[in-house]
């Protein structure tokens, strides 16, 4: 006999398919192989209580703080640990249970069978002076250069827009915005590029969104997060995607000491409202991305929370796109000129695909063709 410890096991029903376990077996000892941690915020001391006890009775557990069993005070932050089967009896057996277990039981559901949706590359097309990369900097001709090549490395998607959203970005008005993008729009409309890829339109200005997705664009990349019912009503017109992104504040200011209570809790109520709002006005959760808006109105106290709690909003049922290349959260990390920042992009979504991201905004289509390749084969 010989024994040797495994390292993660990404698709757990192949591993134990190819190990030659029966067909009806895959499916419960998978689910015993997935671990979860759920933290729990102001739960009352008595459900601490309840919870505690039927989770230790099926092998699960909830670290709690000390003082929850005399009830020194009303509610405590707990953590419940567990396999997946283990979160599938709880999220039945809460469902009787008092002091707000319902609720949390209904909750725990929603995480537990997340949908999967195909890895995707989009590449970034700034038609503009300002963004914080030169090199992601093209305008008319040179711009549908820049497409093709980045069509030609891999990339699945290509987002174009016509002003930056850096931090302290001077404003662009709606005229402007329109000129600047409106050539390159034409070009494409022109040359057909929409049936090699998917062209999404970065803006927030109902005008330029508008003659975009004349020009056949299917997808609307919107940093104000769904604020203007009149780019949801466009999304609905035009039947394309809405990108819904968070952002604390505006370019102009957001970067000037962001606050929050919990990143994550805060964030969940902002796409949980977006989102319903959508949803009122005709468009349907299938047409709904998400993104949490790294660097936009965020420390990196708060970049890296999100990045490492990602898959908390898998909950909602929509893709999740991250977009946080060559930004200033890595120069904070370790100071690097934006030009370098290439590999600290790669480090950052990698991870993000890990934890349930699923489309990538990037400057180096090419570069994260190659290693999202390497990262499929060590899983």
């Amino acid at each position: 006999m010989q024994l040797y410890q495994l390292g993660g096991i990404y698709d757990k029903k192949e591993f134990l398919k190819v190990l030659g376990v029966e067909s009806g077996g895959i499916s419960i000892m998978a689910k015993k192989m997935q671990l979860f941690y759920f933290y729990i915020k102001d739960l009352k001391t008595p459900a601490a209580n309840i919870l505690k006890q039927d989770a230790l009775s099926i092998g699960a557990d909830l670290a709690v703080p000390g003082g929850v069993i005399t009830c020194e005070k009303p509610m405590y932050d707990c953590l419940l640990i567990g396999t997946k089967k283990h979160m599938e009896i709880l999220s039945r057996k809460e469902l009787a249970q008092p002091f707000g277990l319902k609720k949390l039981a209904t909750e725990l559901k929603t995480f537990l069978n997340p949908k999967p949706f195909p890895l995707q590359i989009m590449g970034v097309v700034n038609a503009n002076d300002d963004s914080f990369f030169e090199g992601s900097r093209f305008v008319n001709e040179d711009a549908i250069a820049q497409i093709e090549k980045m069509i030609e490395e891999g990339a699945h998607m290509i987002d174009v827009g016509a002003v930056s959203s850096r931090p302290g970005a001077e404003e662009v008005d709606e005229s402007e915005e329109l000129a600047r993008i409106a050539p390159i729009c034409d070009l494409i409309k022109e040359q057909k590029l929409y049936e090699k890829a998917v062209f999404s339109i970065d803006s927030y200005t109902p005008s330029v969104i508008e003659y975009a997705l004349q020009s056949g664009f299917s997808l609307i990349n919107d940093i104000s997060g769904a604020r203007d019912n009149a780019v949801i009503a466009l999304a609905v017109k035009y039947e394309v995607k809405l990108c819904i992104m968070h952002m604390q504040g505006v370019p102009q200011s957001m970067q000037k000491d962001p606050v929050y209570g919990n990143v994550i809790l805060e964030m969940d109520a902002f796409f949980e409202g977006r989102i319903a709002k959508c949803e009122a006005l005709g468009l349907a959760r299938e047409q709904i991305m998400l993104d949490v808006g790294i660097g936009f109105g965020k420390t990196l106290a708060h970049n890296l929370e999100l990045l490492k709690n990602l898959s908390h909003f898998r909950h909602f049922g929509c893709e999740i796109l991250i977009g946080a290349s060559r930004k200033s959260m890595i120069d904070k990390i370790i100071p690097t000129e934006t030009e370098a920042r290439l590999p600290g992009t790669l480090a950052l979504h990698l991870n993000a695909v890990e934890n349930g991201a699923n489309i990538v905004r990037c400057h180096d289509v090419a570069e994260h063709r190659q290693a999202f390749a390497v990262q499929k084969a060590l899983q």
